[in-house]
This record gives structure tokens, sequence and C-alpha cells, in this order.
């Protein structure tokens, strides 16, 4: 049987003087078209054996810059909050008091909840860390990160390796779905035994509750959590709330959180 080589023609079409006409692919049909071409091996071998070498670069970069930053608390979530918004000034304020328990802060060193984040954790006079993305248009440093402790990313895995590996605590303000992967991605190590049970504090009931009812009433009747999974994570309104949990899980360790 002779094998038919898939034909991809991305755009709407349209009718131009009696004739058929699709217009110019733009660069997102451009990327879906290169997935179904054919490579040559040495086009393989080119792209994909160096990226390699690029991820372990990002890795071990990122592993020698953190390996000796201290205890900190990681604060995930939106890079389009502004400062007028209420999380952005509440994100500051539990930075700065989780700092002055002796935490560093580490953000994906963004604007929005990142930035509020790192400014939060400088006015406490504590560490803080930006782990930034490159992305083609919203992402940026912000100015409030420690300059030994910026650092770039080309590659999501990567970074959110970085933001979970050296965290001992969780605080996931409102956001996206950028958000909702790396709290998704704090909870499914924390599940599965990966990680040890660091606290997961989502800050805003109005905002997290449709998602948590989403948990109970779909994921939990249906059998696909445990009812104790419901216990991974702790909802609070204030930043004093979200500190004091944060205080209590470590004073029932004994935890030295001095740097």
């Amino acid at each position: 049987m002779q094998h038919l080589k898939p034909q991809i023609k991305m755009g709407k079409i349209k009718r131009v003087k009696g004739q058929i006409s699709s217009p110019k692919p733009d660069e997102n049909d451009r990327e879906i078209q290169s997935h179904f071409q054919e490579k040559t091996w040495d086009e393989t071998v080119t792209k994909d054996s160096w990226m390699i070498f690029r991820i372990m670069a990002e890795f071990v970069d990122g592993y020698e810059k953190l390996a000796k930053i201290g205890p900190c608390v990681s604060i995930f979530g939106s890079a389009r909050l502004k400062p007028t918004d209420k999380y952005y000034k509440m994100a500051i304020e539990i930075a700065d008091k989780i700092t002055k328990l002796g935490f560093g802060i580490i953000t994906g060193g963004g604007p929005g909840i990142m930035e509020a984040g790192n400014k939060g954790a400088k006015l406490g006079g504590g560490k803080s860390i930006g782990l930034n993305i490159e992305l083609p248009y919203e992402q940026r440093f912000n100015s409030y990160i420690d300059k030994d402790y910026s650092m770039d990313f080309n590659y999501f895995f990567v970074r959110k390796v970085m933001l979970v590996k050296y965290s001992q605590g969780f605080v996931v303000m409102p956001g996206g779905f950028g958000t909702l992967d790396e709290l998704s991605e704090a909870i499914t190590l924390i599940q599965t035994n990966k990680i040890a049970k660091f606290p997961i504090i989502l800050v805003g009931s109005e905002f997290w509750n449709g998602l948590l009812d989403w948990f109970k009433n779909t994921l939990l009747k249906k059998g696909l959590i445990a009812e104790e999974n419901l216990n991974l994570y702790r909802v609070v309104d204030t930043a004093d709330e979200a500190v004091a949990h944060i205080k209590a899980f470590y004073d029932k360790y004994s935890v030295n959180v001095n740097f």
C-alpha cells in the first residue's frame, strides 16, 4: 500500500475572481506545517541533539546558583495584575512578612504578582530570587530581584524544577494557566511523595472556590483523587493568615530558617 504524506494547508480558504486561494500562512501556520515535514538525519541530530546540551546547561546553571540560597518560599501568580490590584498589594505584604521570618522569596521573575513578591522580599530585607522565562511579548525581569539571583530560562520545565526544588513552601495568588500549571506541579509532587509535604497556601477564597468545588464535586466523586488529597492545601484570605500557616508549619518541625 502506498504511504500517503499528509498535505497540510493552513488559513481560511477564500475565493478571488472565480478562483480559490489560500492566504499566506502566518508564523503559527508555518510552525505547525514544519512538524509534518520529514527531516533528514543531519537535521534531527543538529537540532535535537544540541538541544540536550542547552537543557543541561540550564539545569547546571540553576543548581549551581540556587544550591546555597537557604530556605525559601515560592510565590506564584499572574503576570497581568497591576500594582493597584488588591492581590498585588497582598503579595507584597505576604513576601515582606515571610522574609522577616527568615525565608527568601522565589518568583518567576516577571511583572504582576511576581514583581510584588520580589518587592516584598526587598522590603523585608530577605533574599529576592527571580527565575524569568523567555517569552515573545509580556515577560520581562522586574527590578526587585537580587542581582546574583536573577536567572533567565528558555525551557518552562527547567524553570519549574527550580521553582519547586528550592522551595519549602508555596503561596499561590490568583493567576491564569501558568499559575495553575505551577500549582498542579507542586500538588502532584507532594501527592506522589516526590517532595516533602510542604505547605501550599491558596490566597483568595473568592478566586479559588470554583476550582476547589470542582475538585470535590467532580474529581473526588469520580474517584480520580483521594479525600486526603484535599488536605494538601490551605485557603486563606489575608496576608496574616498565609504567614501564620507557614510559621506554624515550621514551628512544628522546629526548623531554623535563618540564613
